[in-house]
């Protein structure tokens, strides 16, 4: 992957989740449920990309340690899109058509128990990630970026696990999500193809 679609694949998820974010109602209420409903259902397409921001950093890095992050980011992909489907789409759905009522707390308590093993494995995506960012680095600038780099996503990620996309502060954690997965991005060296060059063969020069 070139570097600029890597810079890209880490930055613009978050960044998008993060202005969708500046339109989140804070509560569910029958006023608010259409968008609370239509918001999450433009989320189930923006939130598996968050994977993306690790996989960047580790490409090419070796096969057990991509695999071992493809297989996490695939984990918080399902996960957090049934707790949009359930918490956001469904109780929305359910708020605009019944108004609200016992089945939106039932809705909520399935979504967090199916949604928090996804984002405990993004979180783990985090980590991974920062780690290696900072083991493959060399140089004192590059290795301190990468160093900052792994706070603003382990934080990011941590913050995850409960702040959602809520403003404020679910906003500022798809930013730092943005900032630090684009800055590990940006540091790690790049892969070199493990596919042997083959000089061209000399031309022959003509019989005499």
């Amino acid at each position: 992957m070139p570097r600029p679609a890597a810079l890209l694949a880490a930055a613009l998820p978050p960044l998008l989740l993060a202005g969708l974010g500046t339109t989140h109602p804070t509560m569910l209420t029958p006023e608010s449920a259409p968008w609370w409903r239509d918001l999450h259902l433009i989320g189930l397409f923006l939130f598996p990309l968050l994977a993306l921001g690790p996989w960047a950093v580790v490409r090419g890095r070796g096969r057990v340690l991509e695999t071992v992050v493809v297989v996490l980011g695939f984990v918080y992909a399902c996960s957090y899109t049934a707790l949009d489907v359930l918490a956001g789409i469904g109780a929305g759905q359910e708020t605009v058509v019944v108004g609200p009522g016992p089945w939106v707390s039932a809705l909520f308590g399935m979504a967090d128990r199916i949604g928090m093993p996804g984002t405990y494995a993004y979180l783990a995506t985090a980590v991974i990630g920062g780690v290696t960012a900072v083991v493959v680095t060399r140089g004192l600038v590059a290795r301190t970026a990468a160093v900052v780099g792994t706070v603003l996503v382990v934080g990011g990620g941590w913050s995850f696990l409960t702040s959602h996309i809520y403003p404020p502060v679910g906003v500022a954690t798809m930013v730092v999500l943005a900032v630090g997965w684009t800055t590990l991005a940006a540091v790690v060296p790049p892969v070199l193809s493990s596919t042997p060059r083959h000089p061209s063969p000399r031309r022959q020069p003509a019989p005499t």
